[in-house]
């Protein structure tokens, strides 16, 4: 991130200058001559004054002239600079409000059905690509069972208090016996009565430790295997993405950085990192060009925010990637209002 102090360090003429080419880049996407600048600026100055100014602005690394171009463009780092220092992020429109509430208001029940209206409004208003990961499942375990498929396969079982039966087959450790599997599995049902699963593995370790005389070496390799295979991918697509040929639409270089781009959203269906890049702050947070470790295309912009559930933790988030030309000012807030809006439903959810 770049220290937004720089701005204090430019005097008011040149950042007027470089808040107009940004904007005026954002609005178009074409780089800005100083003649476009002369009939914008509030103060009247000459086009080789502004030449000049966007020179020094151009060694400052904040705007860059592609090819033989005379006009301007912000760099990565003069967006950066523009979005934390200087972007106005209104409210959300009256029209834009009443697209997302009539999308959120049809309900029916099904938290994923919600999520994919939530995913298709967000496309459709911000013309982007539409990202919304959906909750973590967090009801307690009920139960929880291991059961030997081969001598290098095995089957952890989980019943959750709500109903819901999860399973996922895994390579236990070398050696494991009926009765190893059995212990793991009497050890894990003593201690997971009313705890979630993200609460179970995160204190696992420290149970295992103070049981360690009374537990099978062999049983608490099973319950580390075992339980550490919910951490990989999941089996439901929890991410939802819609929208991809909206990216088409924008200037995004070429089909092939396109392609890389939607070969990326299609590997990560369990997005850890997305939620990890939310989870590091409350409200929204704009990651431009190869700021975004998320994603390898270089020229393109996440704006996500996290959602709650009525215990107040992260559960899941919703997102938007576009050009780095997004429209920030209005994207900000309709991406944070969204997420606002799903917290609040998915906290009266029951389950």
């Amino acid at each position: 991130m770049p220290d937004t102090a720089l701005l204090s360090d430019l005097n008011d003429r040149s950042r007027e200058v470089f808040r107009r080419v940004v904007e005026s880049y954002l609005a178009t996407g074409e780089p800005v001559g100083s003649r476009t600048l002369t009939r914008d600026l509030t103060e009247k100055i000459s086009a080789a004054t502004i030449r000049n100014v966007m020179q020094d602005l151009e060694h400052l690394g904040l705007l860059d002239h592609p090819h033989v171009s005379a006009g301007r463009m912000p760099t990565q780092l003069g967006l950066r600079l523009f979005v934390d220092g200087l972007m106005e992020a209104g409210p959300v429109s009256m029209t834009d409000r009443e697209m997302i509430n009539e999308t959120l208001g049809n309900e029916s029940g099904d938290t994923g059905a919600m999520l994919d209206r939530v995913s298709m409004a967000l496309s459709n208003l911000t013309q982007g690509a539409s990202l919304v990961l959906m909750p973590k499942h967090e009801a307690p375990v009920r139960h929880i069972e291991f059961v030997s498929l081969a001598p290098d396969r095995a089957l952890v079982v989980l019943v959750f208090a709500d109903g819901r039966v999860e399973n996922r087959v895994f390579n236990p450790p070398p050696g494991h016996t009926a009765s190893s599997m059995r212990e793991a599995a009497n050890f894990l049902n003593a201690v997971a009565e009313g705890r979630t699963l993200s609460d179970l593995r995160s204190g696992i370790s420290r149970e295992i430790e103070a049981s360690r005389q009374k537990l099978d070496l062999m049983a608490a390799e099973l319950i580390a295997s075992g339980l550490a295979m919910w951490d990989g991918d999941s089996t439901d697509p929890r991410l939802i993405v819609r929208g991809r040929a909206n990216l088409l639409a924008h200037e995004l270089a070429d089909l092939d950085r396109v392609r890389t781009l939607f070969d990326d959203l299609e590997r990560k269906r369990d997005i850890a990192e997305f939620l990890e890049l939310a989870e590091h702050g409350e409200g929204v947070r704009i990651f431009i060009g190869s700021e975004n470790k998320l994603f390898s295309l270089s020229g393109s912009s996440l704006v996500v925010s996290p959602y709650m559930n009525a215990d107040r933790k992260i559960v899941g988030a919703v997102g938007v990637i576009g050009p780095t030309r997004l429209n920030y000012g209005r994207i900000v807030p309709i991406v944070d209002y969204t997420a606002q809006l799903v917290g609040r439903m998915i906290a009266g959810r029951k389950g």
